[in-house]
């Protein structure tokens, strides 16, 4: 897809939203179109994406069909988007998919992607979390883990330089300029993460019109 077509698809969204259409939380994508379409140049269809509340533009690159994507947000699950083929999961729960990434890693390095579910697939694990996330304990636990096992684990940090409303560097007295992880080391950062800074051109939920307060 390219860069119009996943600004389109976010308006849609918006639109179906401010109508009414959708009865649950949204977090939009925007102003990371360009940067997502590079990393997505070296993901197989084949892996295996997770990814946050945050997911529409993972699920469209992964190739999620717009129609079958639209119908999950739709229902209310814009922030568990789910699919089996092509491989995709999404989770709300901050860093929670961290370690779910390592296990299906090690599950990946174990079986050697032979069995019948992977189809005889070389397949790699790609995780997406946000810049706050980078900094829980959770993450650095999944990342010096698929590191020391040599997991096909990759980690691709999403900076907005915010944690909700709040920025994150402020909150933990970074520089401004600094680039998360910080404690992770340069070692771990090389090997299996991948970074962006971007400006989210949303509101961190909905759609910036707050009704019946």
């Amino acid at each position: 897809m390219t860069a119009a077509d996943l600004i389109a698809f976010e308006k849609e969204v918006a639109r179906r939203y401010d109508a009414g259409e959708i009865h649950a939380p949204v977090h939009l994508s925007g102003g990371s179109e360009s940067q997502l379409i590079e990393v997505f140049k070296d993901i197989s269809r084949d892996d295996l994406i997770l990814s946050t509340w945050r997911s529409h533009y993972h699920a469209l690159l992964h190739g999620i069909e717009p129609d079958e994507l639209m119908r999950q947000i739709l229902a209310g699950r814009s922030m568990y988007v789910n699919s089996i083929k092509p491989w995709f999961y999404s989770s709300s729960i901050a860093g929670g998919i961290c370690s779910i990434a390592v296990g299906l890693g090690m599950a990946i390095k174990r079986k050697g992607a032979a069995d019948d579910y992977l189809e005889g697939q070389t397949r790699k694990v790609w995780v997406f979390c946000g810049d706050m996330a980078s900094h829980m304990g959770i993450f650095h636990e999944a990342t010096k883990y698929a590191f020391m096992f040599d997991l096909p684990v990759t980690f691709v940090i999403e900076d907005n330089l915010k944690s909700v409303l709040t920025p994150t560097r402020e909150v933990w007295g970074l520089d401004s300029d600094s680039s998360p992880p910080i404690e992770i080391g340069r070692i771990f950062r090389d090997r299996n993460t991948v970074y962006y800074r971007y400006e989210l051109s949303w509101p961190h939920s909905g759609v910036g019109k707050f009704k019946g307060f």
